[in-house]
């Protein structure tokens, strides 16, 4: 353990977190909602501090990532826990594992540099902090950042988005890249399926685009909880509010954990998904989770077929010097021609 940051002591030995927008309020001897924040005789600690549940090379359209360095790998880590209770979670495994093990926490001790080292030595791009909440692991996640930052490595988030203006201050500087988790636009299945609610998500998504990191969107479309077209239209409208040139990954629902039994999302779901989000005015719509050509990246000038994937891997890539062949046309996104990045 190590004392956390971004806390506030109040009375009673009762502690603060400014870490996400639940806000909690944590007694002595007592966890916060993520399972992995404990209040010690009123000092906050981290439980998942240099432990490691997960670590694998992802290709960074796995993120998914489709628009930052296509092609390249990134070196994916995670810790258990998490600040959300999502009842569809794939990897409710670790994320839920303490919640689900009577507060059990678990992983190899690994040191920041040593995770450094490992990325490198991969050949990898970038690290991806993904899998569960990488908010909830901040101390140990920011010392990894910024180690990958002087090794030359980017730093990518696969976020809910529930981090508060605090910790965003702390990500921004070593933040080069984030997909952000929109569950839905409405307050009810934040709150029935989630464990949240949506504002602080789209403030962040916001922030992180004012502040220059790249932010592509993912939403998992879940039969009779987020398809009707007023919730699809709505969420790619609050998007394109933000910027339309984020793209929208529409992710195809699969049954898991406390939703085996829902049926899995219907492909015309996800194509009239798509059609609403493009009808919304957003520039880029992807359909994940379903083999075709829905991840395709084509000029938004001219329609040219520019970067050609299948199952996240990039079997094309047409740009030349960052832009269309056939127009010229620079699509939105962080390419090997941008120097400054």
């Amino acid at each position: 353990m190590i004392e956390a940051i971004l806390y506030d002591r109040i009375s009673d030995y009762r502690v603060h977190c400014r870490l996400c927008s639940h806000g909690c309020i944590i007694s002595d001897g007592e966890r916060g909602i993520c399972r992995v924040r404990e209040n010690v005789d009123g000092r906050l600690m981290s439980l998942v501090y240099e432990r490691v549940i997960a670590r694998d090379v992802d290709p960074i359209e796995k993120k998914p990532l489709f628009h930052f360095y296509p092609g390249t790998r990134a070196f994916s880590i995670a810790t258990v826990g998490c600040n959300f209770t999502c009842h569809h979670c794939q990897n409710h495994y670790i994320s839920q594992y303490p919640r689900d093990h009577a507060g059990q926490i678990v992983g190899e001790r690994i040191s920041a540099s040593k995770i450094v080292r490992d990325a490198v030595a991969s050949g990898c791009h970038s690290m991806a902090y993904t899998y569960t909440e990488p908010t909830i692991a901040l101390e140990y996640v920011l010392e990894v950042m910024r180690g990958a930052r002087e090794a030359g490595l980017r730093n990518v988030w696969v976020t809910n988005g529930y981090f508060t203006a605090d910790a965003a201050t702390e990500i921004l500087p070593y933040l080069d890249a984030a997909n952000i988790d929109l569950k839905g636009i409405s307050d009810r299945m934040y709150h029935d399926i989630v464990g949240g609610n949506v504002r602080p998500v789209l403030n962040s998504m916001e922030r992180l685009v004012r502040a220059g990191v790249w932010v592509e969107a993912t939403t998992v479309v879940i039969p009779e909880i987020n398809d009707s077209d007023d919730e699809l239209r709505w969420t790619a409208e609050a998007i394109r509010g933000i910027s339309p040139s984020i793209p929208w990954h529409i992710s195809r629902f699969f049954p898991a954990y406390r939703m085996v039994e829902q049926a899995p999302t219907p492909i015309e779901t996800l194509e009239r998904a798509e059609g609403i989000g493009r009808a919304a005015g957003l520039q880029f719509v992807y359909i994940g989770n379903l083999p075709g050509e829905g991840e395709t990246t084509s000029c938004r000038r001219c329609g040219e077929r520019i970067i050609l994937r299948s199952g996240f891997r990039v079997k094309e890539n047409r740009l030349v010097e960052g832009a269309c062949p056939a127009c010229g046309e620079r699509p939105p996104g962080v390419w090997f021609s941008d120097a400054s990045r």
